[in-house]
């Protein structure tokens, strides 16, 4: 792997609900997937399974992890089930302007998501952002010792940074999730936290105020909060 330039900045960049909208019409249908999986191998009914996916994913900081380590549920089978679109073309959306703005960011852009290889390659493909950013890492990535570390895993991330010839000081962690953001401060990479397209989410539910949504402020173990790309270039 290319060593960055000492003054190089190196973005770690989220894919879902960072550089596209998943929470329009992606993360509706992959939850539900996740829940019918759940229904399929573990016997449940569905409001059973909803809740497993929810407590799996704050427990664990990932339903795939929860499945694996309470279920013996097999990885690979899970992400191919679970990240079948069809129909994925239909389902993205990308502001023209936040693709110009990553095309300007200076630095090395890699993308780094708990999504599996292949979604994520369709999903910037489709896009027109593949050819703008230099490396991906996906969750096929993040086996370490015969262990699955996806984000928000401390080794993971400290192993991702060995393996990529990174100084944590010279990167930006590019994540709409805190709890990342939050163990990539621990380790020390300066976290930006993008809301744009987690605010429109909640924005329909008309009966909690945005600051109950966790969405309002700045969290101390983040650099910056941002509303879109443009914003990013005040970090490098």
């Amino acid at each position: 792997m290319p060593r960055e330039s000492p003054l190089q900045t190196v973005w770690l960049l989220d894919l879902d609900n960072t550089l596209h909208d998943a929470s329009w019409r992606v993360f509706p249908l992959m939850n539900a997937e996740m829940t019918a999986f759940i229904e399929r191998h573990l016997g449940v009914e569905r409001d059973e399974a909803n809740r497993i996916r929810a407590h799996f994913w704050v427990r664990y900081g990932a339903t795939l992890l929860g499945l694996m380590h309470e279920h013996g549920i097999d990885a690979a089978q899970f992400l191919r089930e679970t990240h079948d679109f069809p129909h994925l073309p239909r389902m993205l959306r990308c502001d023209g302007s936040e693709r110009a703005a990553l095309a300007r960011l200076p630095g090395r852009k890699i993308v780094l998501t708990n999504a599996p290889r292949d979604y994520a390659r369709r999903v910037l493909k489709h896009l027109k952002l593949w050819p703008l950013v230099d490396d991906l890492l996906a969750v096929e990535d993040m086996w370490m010792f015969r262990k699955l570390r996806p984000k928000p895993d401390a080794r993971m991330l400290r192993h991702v940074l060995a393996v990529q010839r990174l100084r944590p000081a010279r990167c930006v962690f590019v994540e709409d999730t805190p709890g990342h953001l939050q163990a990539a401060r621990r380790i020390g990479l300066r976290g930006a936290w993008m809301v744009r397209y987690a605010r429109r989410a909640v924005r329909k539910r008309r009966d909690l105020p945005m600051e109950r949504t966790g969405l309002h402020g700045r969290p101390d173990f983040v650099a910056a909060r941002i509303r879109s790309l443009h914003e990013l270039r005040r970090l490098a």
